[in-house]
């Protein structure tokens, strides 16, 4: 299990109990509940969907941005579909796009 895929509360969680605190401690630490922080170590445990699963390492806002530019869709339309700046979508775009290329040359 790789601990920087986990949210920080889970890797707080999991530092504490290898340091050899209760859950009670951790609990009380954190201003949860001990059966709070028993579900937080079984979150751990199960597989993270996610864009390293799905869309090969893609944001699902990377993955629609660039099947919308795949169909024509041009920045200025994005933009007011999400409420952002034609820059900041091109932005997104060229992002996708580096993602993808790092994930020829890595994989």
């Amino acid at each position: 299990m790789d601990r920087n895929q986990l949210r920080p509360v889970e890797r707080v969680v999991l530092r504490m109990r290898d340091e050899g605190l209760s859950n009670d401690d951790i609990a009380r630490r954190i201003r949860r509940s001990p059966q709070h922080v028993e579900r937080i170590v079984a979150w751990t445990t199960w597989p993270r969907s996610g864009a390293k699963v799905h869309g090969k390492g893609l944001s699902p806002l990377e993955r629609r941005v660039l099947t919308l530019r795949a169909e024509g869709v041009d920045h200025e339309e994005l933009a007011v579909r999400f409420r952002r700046s034609a820059t900041h979508m091109r932005r997104v775009e060229g992002m996708a796009h580096l993602r993808l290329g790092y994930g020829l040359i890595s994989g």
